[in-house]
């Protein structure tokens, strides 16, 4: 059994994870920009019963510090594979929203991953914007799974984005945005499927199925009328998505 707050020393800073549950397979969850393990327990939590769930601070939120140095995203990737390493895990299951998405992209560009799992996940840049805190928390008081967060929310959600996050992590957030990994995606190999709300207005629908065109074993999970937080409006059905997809109870 897991279930121990937990730090690892990487890359020269802090990870904070919990590592908890057990089974054959070991589902690492990774959250979106200005969120923490919190935005991913929810999901974390309903599938612990037949696999191991290990949920990441990404370095700069949550209780993990920020880098000490201006991190890409092969540099977030590469960090999660040292973790990996140091827990030896072998051939994952990566599960990313958003920026934890975007990582997990590169991640399974690069390593072994036995399936991979994408909620709004970024590939190139967007015209417009990341969320503004009153509009996700407009969207939190609409779903039930999301209303539960809408303290979290007020105090985390928006506080790391442009406007708000410190200028080191400004830094990285203008090199995430606009950094295009289409190439790195064709590499991806491992069984992938893509779960999108149709009314994201953070990355739109059409992304999803450009990826579905780049990875070669992929399949797009519209979810009709839903937003970037797609996966989290509709968790009993994200949930029984993923175990029919990896196995397990």
């Amino acid at each position: 059994m897991y279930g121990d707050l937990m730090i690892k020393h990487i890359n020269n800073t802090d990870i904070n994870y919990i590592d908890y549950g057990e089974g054959e397979n070991t589902l690492i969850l990774l959250h979106g920009w200005g969120q923490n393990i919190e935005m991913m327990k929810s999901l974390g939590d309903k599938l612990k019963k037949s696999n191991r769930i290990i949920i990441v601070d990404l370095p700069g939120f949550g209780e993990s510090p920020e880098p000490k140095e201006i991190w890409s995203i092969y540099d977030y990737a590469d960090s999660i594979k040292q973790l990996v390493d140091e827990l030896k895990i072998d051939n994952p299951v990566l599960i990313g929203h958003s920026f934890g998405g975007k990582i997990s992209l590169i991640y399974a560009s690069k390593y072994s991953v036995s399936k991979l799992v994408l909620f709004g996940s970024p590939f190139k840049k967007e015209v417009e914007k990341l969320s503004t805190k009153t509009k996700i928390l407009k969207e939190l008081k609409k779903v039930p799974v999301l209303n539960k967060l809408e303290g979290f929310a007020k105090k985390h959600i928006g506080s790391r984005d442009y406007k708000n996050a410190s200028e080191f992590m400004r830094k990285i957030l203008v090199e995430h945005v606009n950094l295009d990994i289409t190439d790195d995606v064709k590499k991806i190999k491992c069984p992938t499927i893509i779960i999108w709300g149709t009314n994201d207005e953070e990355v739109p629908i059409e992304r999803a199925y450009e990826l579905e065109k780049l990875i070669s074993d992929s399949a797009v999970i519209p979810y009709e009328g839903c937003s970037h937080y797609a996966y989290l409006e509709r968790l009993n059905q994200t949930v029984n998505v993923i175990k029919s997809f990896i196995g397990g109870k």
